[in-house]
């Protein structure tokens, strides 16, 4: 039996895919939801991002299963290719090895535009302009102080809040990111309409590159991975010169190449790996406070799970708080998602070693791919199914 929700206030702080997303579920549960956002309108810097199945059912669960298939990007496979000479390595036909499952490539603005509708349609009221400076919980609710030194006293306070994260400072303490000595690269060009729809990894020694199509084919989504000793920012705001990129992955395949040459606008950031936070709730006497998203486990995206992992936890965290007093709830929520989330960032920082492999490992491992993929296709994909399988809806 679940608890009487009807009209109980909720505070998301940020209105990102793991905000919107946790905002339009309790909104559909009967929640009065308030999403605060620092920018003075909806939007999010030009990028692309990979709706794997387990976070496609969450979104289809919430209704926007027809958005969803609109948006034509529907992932047929994923091709492994040697970065240097283009050769590929290994091919997932995920049609024909998943056909049940939707691999989804997006423009995270798309998504963005996506939730807020719909959270708006489900009675979300979304406040721009919303800095929040502080997150105080040494009261018996929660405290809020706003860049403006405006106060507000919040009932439950949903921290999806990000990377730089200050609900999750409130709980946990300021974290100590590390640099992995990794950077990488982000940008967007246009493509000719009718590509395969499939996500191409190019791997080589110390670096390499992801593409994939976006809007039914109209344009291309590039993250180049690039490993380096000195020091680069985290954030997506620090732009580069293109021919950096270019310098970096002069040796590659001119299919690659080709892509690099078109670019005339590209971001960089340092990749820096963060600890999955100890503590990601905390109950008052008076209100309570949670962490989400990467505002609670940050992940390098070497598994294209970063928004993933928030949808998955906005969808559980209203369920539970549906089902339950906060008291019960939170700590539930978090007993079910810290492990699955811990797996994942493990995951994705195995992946960022083996997709750099160098010398003679690197042929070793590319030849144990092919062979791999010829007697069995579908096994790469299967030692996976523990993350894409999996179904919070059920």
């Amino acid at each position: 039996m679940g608890q009487e929700v009807a009209g109980q206030e909720v505070t998301v702080l940020g209105a990102g895919v793991a905000g919107l997303t946790a905002a339009l579920a309790l909104a559909r549960r009967g929640f009065a939801v308030t999403v605060m956002e620092q920018a003075d309108a909806i939007r999010e810097v030009g990028a692309g991002l990979q709706i794997s199945p387990n976070a496609a059912v969450v979104l289809r669960a919430l209704g926007l299963g027809a958005a969803l298939d609109a948006a034509q990007g529907r992932a047929e496979a994923v091709q492994l290719c040697d970065g240097l000479t283009g050769e590929t390595v290994l091919r997932m036909d995920l049609l024909r090895l998943r056909p049940s499952q939707g691999y989804h490539f997006l423009h995270r603005a798309d998504l963005i535009e996506m939730l807020s509708t719909a959270a708006r349609a489900a009675g979300v009221q979304i406040r721009l302009l919303q800095r929040i400076e502080t997150v105080d919980l040494s009261g018996d609710r929660p405290r809020l102080v706003t860049a403006q030194g405006a106060e507000i006293a919040a009932d439950l306070v949903i921290g999806a809040d990000g990377l730089h994260s200050k609900t999750r400072a409130a709980l946990n303490g300021a974290a100590q990111p590390v640099f992995t000595h990794q950077v990488a690269w982000r940008a967007i060009l246009p493509e000719t309409p009718g590509v395969a729809q499939q996500a191409e990894v190019h791997m080589g020694p110390g670096r390499h590159l992801v593409s994939y199509p976006l809007r039914g084919g109209r344009m291309r989504n590039i993250v180049a991975v690039e490993e380096r000793r000195a020091w680069v920012e985290e954030g997506w705001t620090l732009r580069d010169d293109p021919m950096e990129m270019r310098l970096a992955f002069e040796r590659f395949s001119p299919r690659v190449r080709g892509w690099l040459d078109q670019i005339e606008d590209v971001h960089l950031w340092g990749l820096f790996r963060h600890p999955v936070a100890d503590v990601w709730q905390r109950v008052l006497p008076k209100g309570a406070a949670v962490i989400l998203g990467d505002a609670a486990h940050p992940t390098l995206p070497f598994l294209a799970q970063g928004a993933a992992m928030g949808i998955e936890d906005a969808f559980v965290l209203a369920r539970e708080l549906a089902a339950s007093p906060p008291d019960q709830a939170l700590p539930r929520w978090q007993a079910l998602r810290r492990p699955r989330c811990a797996r994942i960032v493990a995951a994705a920082n195995s992946n960022a070693r083996a997709y750099h492999l160098a010398g003679p490992l690197r042929g070793v491992a590319h030849l144990g791919l092919r062979l791999g993929g010829a007697i069995n296709p579908g096994f790469a994909l299967s030692r996976y199914d523990w993350l894409y399988g999996h179904d919070v809806t059920l």
